[in-house]
């Protein structure tokens, strides 16, 4: 009996440690992408497709069973995922580039409170103070985080921002509809489907010429193997073995290590009115998640 419980607890201390690691890779996303010269949609193209490599291998290598063929709507649903996850990702890193960082990854986390505030239309869950105290909390801390941002370019900055939080709201409704296409398999369909997405805008734009500078070949490389291939492995990996609310808050990791990175590699800094707005949109995105997951089952 004890042995099953070491063995037990070695487990959930491996799968806090991946998941830990993964939020901390894809914290430093925007910290990576600010290396590379290319445009945004060129960026994710670049990580999609690499990404999308490097899971198929580790897919192919673990001889796991192919689930995209169990169920025709959940192949529609993963999808649309998908789809929507390059373009939510195209929409973030655009944000990056015009309005920084931290203000980006705070507009992209508004794309959680969404779900949140449409389950019980898609989802049957009910409306609670919480979800609406939440909601309320996030929109004030978004007033107090964009109030300053007055320019053009800030202004479409902000706007790609929100379309990226939209896009991502879209991608977990869809994901969560696909429940036959579990695990790595999940990702690596969607990360497919991403890079799919991003290759046609590319394709239409401005045909499948990238040009890549020798300084940013090595940031591409990390961005796609470490950061997309390795961090969706870690991530899907392990909050399997993890609990609900355990996943919930140290999900939070990643934007609050995207506002670490970005102060102290990039120098961005927020005033304190836009720090309060900070801890509101963070704060009120976990109470709602928080009280929400209380009466969820366990991720499969």
């Amino acid at each position: 009996m004890q042995t099953e419980r070491a063995i037990h607890t070695v487990k959930i201390n491996k799968a806090y440690l991946k998941y830990i690691a993964s939020l901390l890779l894809f914290g430093s996303n925007g910290i990576i992408a600010s290396y590379i010269a290319l445009s945004s949609y060129e960026i994710v193209f670049t990580r999609t497709l690499i990404g999308s490599l490097f899971l198929g291998l580790v897919f192919i290598l673990s001889k796991q069973k192919v689930q995209l063929f169990l169920n025709k709507s959940h192949i529609l649903y993963i999808s649309i995922s998908g789809v929507a996850m390059g373009a939510s990702w195209m929409f973030l890193y655009e944000a990056y580039a015009r309005i920084g960082v931290s203000i980006a990854t705070l507009a992209y986390y508004c794309g959680p409170v969404i779900v949140m505030i449409l389950s019980p239309l898609l989802f049957k869950e009910k409306m609670t103070s919480a979800k609406l105290l939440g909601f309320l909390a996030v929109l004030i801390g978004m007033f107090f985080v964009t109030g300053q941002l007055s320019q053009e370019s800030n202004s479409f900055g902000l706007i790609c921002g929100i379309l990226s939080a939209v896009m991502y709201a879209v991608m977990v409704v869809f994901n969560k509809k696909a429940v036959s296409i579990t695990g790595l398999a999940n990702s690596m369909w969607q990360l497919i489907m991403s890079f799919i997405t991003v290759g046609i805008f590319l394709l239409l734009k401005q045909g499948f010429t990238v040009n890549i500078t020798a300084e940013s070949l090595i940031p591409i490389l990390i961005l796609g193997i470490v950061n997309t291939g390795i961090g969706c492995y870690l991530y899907f990996s392990s909050i399997g073995d993890l609990p609900v609310q355990s996943v919930a808050i140290c999900g939070y990791l990643e934007p609050l290590s995207a506002l670490f990175f970005s102060a102290v590699l990039l120098g961005e800094k927020l005033t304190l009115v836009q720090l309060v707005g900070a801890l509101l949109i963070l704060g009120g995105a976990a109470f709602g998640e928080l009280f929400r997951q209380k009466k969820l089952k366990p991720i499969p």
